[in-house]
């Protein structure tokens, strides 16, 4: 006397179905949020270990991880600020995510800052 029901493989299927699309998502905005924390980490790498470098050397240096991490050209777009005591790297870009029936612009500032 086995009573089953055939709603529980349908639940099953649902789940698996809503944990797909779950995963998908995350994946694409995972992917442009990770971009974006290599390209910060490049300039706390650079404010923290190689600040005695010119300014055009950082630039280029910055503008060849931009490159690498695929990033938009408005990324390349770096500012250094230089103070007596002071250094500051930052950058200013979107990045453009599809989802189905779904996108967005997401707007990121990678920033950077340290002793001289």
């Amino acid at each position: 006397m086995n009573s089953r029901r055939g709603t529980s493989s349908l639940g099953c299927l649902f789940s698996l179905l809503v944990a797909a699309a779950a995963i998908y998502v995350g994946v694409n905005v995972a992917q442009v949020y990770w971009r974006f924390y290599q390209y910060q980490d490049d300039m706390r790498q650079l404010v923290n270990y190689d600040t005695r470098r010119p300014d055009d050397k950082l630039i280029a240096t910055l503008r060849a991880n931009a490159d690498s991490l695929d990033l938009p050209d408005a990324a390349r777009q770096i500012s250094i600020r230089r103070s007596e005591t002071m250094i500051s790297i930052e950058a200013d870009y979107y990045e453009h995510v599809e989802l189905p029936m779904y996108s967005r612009d997401i707007h990121f500032h990678p920033y950077a800052e340290g002793p001289l």
